[in-house]
């Protein structure tokens, strides 16, 4: 039996000195992250270089550990913004996510895509191509608006003049106002209120370990307005 002590002990000894099982050096490709708004955002008064500060609202994990903490802060900001027109045209809004915060204070590159959001209710989509976030159409409130008016129109009209022909007089007229009060109504701005949930999805790797001086990753193209 102690002939095979030595051995035994040789084992135990490499196992001890060996390195410990290399953690993920990166976040891949394809890798799904669910941030949250801490400040808001708006098309009514955005511009261009207007910061934009969010949170992690889950954790990311590689090889069964935690890599990315909720609560992580990332930051970015806006790089266009548009109001809706009085008669055409929807409000448009983009960022560019640029920097991931860990909790010990490591703060990596950071550059995902906008992939959806939760629009409680208003209306606006994220646009994939073009990596914005735009407001929905008006259409139908839009003729909502106008068949309000004019049957507030009709009902006018008809005890003005007490019979059918004022009914249609003033549902003329009040359609009119309705047409009148559409084209001179700016359409909604796309809004990201605080809690608002994005989910952004990672076009690159995002380096966990960055040399200091190492160069920022490529820039995308430029989107061309329409």
């Amino acid at each position: 039996m102690h002939r095979f002590l030595p051995f035994a002990l040789a084992t135990l000894l490499a196992a001890a000195l060996a390195p410990p099982a290399a953690l993920a050096a990166e976040i891949p490709v394809g890798t799904h992250v669910l941030l949250r708004m801490v400040n808001s955002i708006s098309t009514k008064t955005a511009q261009e270089g207007d910061y934009v500060y969010m949170r992690t609202a889950s954790p990311i994990s590689a090889q069964g550990r935690i890599i990315v903490p909720t609560n992580s802060y990332v930051q970015g900001v806006v790089t266009y913004a548009k109001r809706a027109g009085k008669v055409k045209g929807r409000s448009e809004l983009a960022i560019r996510l640029e920097t991931l915060t860990l909790p010990r204070g490591t703060v990596l590159e950071f550059a995902p895509l906008v992939s959806s959001l939760d629009n409680q209710g208003t209306g606006q989509k994220v646009d994939k191509e073009e990596n914005l976030v735009r407001q929905g159409p008006d259409h139908g409130k839009d003729a909502a608006r106008i068949a309000i008016l004019a049957g507030s129109g009709a009902s006018i009209g008809a005890v003005v003049d007490r019979g059918w022909r004022g009914a249609g007089i003033g549902a003329g007229i009040g359609a009119g106002v309705g047409v009148a009060t559409v084209l001179l109504t700016r359409g909604k701005d796309v809004q990201l209120r605080p809690g608002t949930s994005l989910d952004v999805v990672l076009d690159r790797p995002v380096l966990l370990e960055q040399p200091g001086g190492a160069p920022p990753p490529p820039a995308r193209p430029a989107m061309q307005r329409r």
